[in-house]
């Protein structure tokens, strides 16, 4: 097909979400035993983050900080939403009234679509098209079967897959494949309107199941790990080919491109207790250590952008919606309260300093006083009640406040609290304060 000239259009816009993928498992982080040569060519066309952070390390409570530009806790969702059979209320969620980066979109004239998994709801108001998606195509609810498209978890099993709020069926069809036909179609749509589309890939989330050819390719590997470089291949895969059907439609160079893990890789057991990499940084999926949180990050769109450059400044997930605001020329009301900054002033000028004076992350309920929380300020990030679910590093009663320093040590392997008490005492004032608000809204 002929490629078109350029657009007149505003930008479009893709937001790829991948599921548990470490913070090393792509050749432009560092692996050396992945072939993910699609994603690693966004990297080599745009930037990537060496410092970006998930703003929670678990599936629900990342996606509502991405889609609101706020921290979850500020978003009102705190763990995992949890499937009908144990919520019939459907009281889990991300709450209606907060404003969704789809509903920002829709409001200044984008088409949007979702495409893969949503996992912040599952009543009607609560579902993608009640939260600003035009068009939805996926599953509802934390992971399926990519073959069978059900969500196994305790029974009864349900089936889950849908096309806006009816349920459809494709037995035996890869989900993966579905998910680039969808793609392909909501992007080469005919309208006038430019397209805002969140690829929510649910991989490398388990079950792992990356295509054969990978899994024959990888067969040196020892399991789980070839498993899982075998799914990661899958996804680049896929990318490739959304990449190279918007240059085919013409589109490629009017399209801002993100892409991010949710959060670290898993160790739980249907993940086969591993299978990712975070490189020398400590912890997984859960966990508050950088293995948990600080994820691979690349924005594309060379026209306006740099390209082939990194940025080592810290940042977060909840600034993609400002950023992206800033980039199309949307203007964010100041009633709205993000938590997220604008990044384009460093993005574009690699001089200029993070817009971030601290950093906050929260999962469970705030009142209960052995969640998992962290702060960070500059170098500094002060952990509550901190956790390891690779086992690498174990911790006492007297590490429930555990200091660590990203300069000195970014694998967090020793508490620096007692070195360091008045540092402690400053993080953890600026934590509880930060807390204390949250309560006071919430008993509004």
């Amino acid at each position: 097909m002929a490629q078109k000239g350029p657009s007149s259009k505003k930008p479009n816009v893709i937001v790829i979400l991948t599921d548990d993928q470490g913070y090393k498992d792509l050749g432009s982080f560092g692996a050396t035993d992945l072939k993910t040569p699609n994603i690693d060519r966004l990297a080599t066309e745009g930037v990537k983050f060496t410092q970006f952070y998930a703003a929670a390390p678990v599936c629900s409570p990342s996606r509502a900080a991405l889609m609101t530009g706020k921290y979850n806790f500020n978003a009102g969702l705190f763990g995992n939403v949890s499937p009908p059979h144990s919520d019939p209320e459907g009281k889990s969620g991300l709450p209606t009234e907060e404003v969704t980066m789809a509903e920002m979109f829709k409001s200044n004239g984008y088409r949007t679509g979702l495409i893969g998994k949503w996992h912040l709801g599952h009543t009607p108001e609560k579902l993608p098209n009640g939260q600003g998606f035009d068009y939805f195509f996926g599953h509802q609810r934390g992971c399926i079967d990519n073959f069978s498209h059900f969500f196994y978890w305790h029974g009864p099993n349900l089936h889950d897959l849908y096309r806006n709020e009816t349920e459809i069926y494709r037995p035996g069809e890869f989900f993966g494949d579905l998910m680039v036909q969808e793609m392909k179609q909501f992007v080469s749509e005919k309208s006038d309107q430019p397209f805002f589309t969140y690829w929510a890939i649910n991989m490398p989330h388990y079950p792992y199941q990356g295509d054969p050819k990978w899994l024959d390719y990888y067969a040196e590997l020892e399991s789980p790990r070839k498993e899982y470089a075998a799914f990661v291949s899958t996804i680049d895969e896929m990318v490739g080919e959304i990449y190279h059907h918007l240059k085919a439609i013409g589109e490629l160079d009017n399209t801002i491109i993100v892409y991010q893990s949710d959060h670290g890789f898993s160790v739980e057991e249907r993940a086969f207790f591993g299978g990712g990499d975070a490189g020398a940084l400590n912890g997984a999926k859960f966990s508050m250590l950088e293995g948990g949180i600080r994820v691979p990050a690349i924005i594309r769109f060379p026209s306006r952008l740099p390209v082939n450059e990194s940025r080592h400044h810290w940042a977060n997930s909840i600034d993609w919606m400002p950023t992206l605001a800033e980039l199309t020329d949307i203007k964010i009301p100041s009633s709205q309260k993000i938590d997220g900054k604008s990044l384009l002033p460093l993005i574009l000028d690699s001089k200029v300093a993070t817009p971030h004076e601290t950093m906050f992350w929260g999962t469970g309920f705030p009142d209960n006083k052995n969640h998992a929380w962290a702060v960070r300020k500059g170098p500094w990030k002060l952990l509550g009640n901190p956790y390891d679910p690779t086992g690498k590093l174990t911790f006492t009663e007297a590490d429930k406040l555990y200091l660590t320093n990203m300069e000195m040590d970014s694998t967090e392997v020793k508490n620096l609290a007692d070195q360091y008490p008045d540092r402690v005492k400053e993080l953890n004032e600026l934590y509880q304060n930060w807390i204390n608000e949250i309560k006071m809204k919430e008993n509004r």
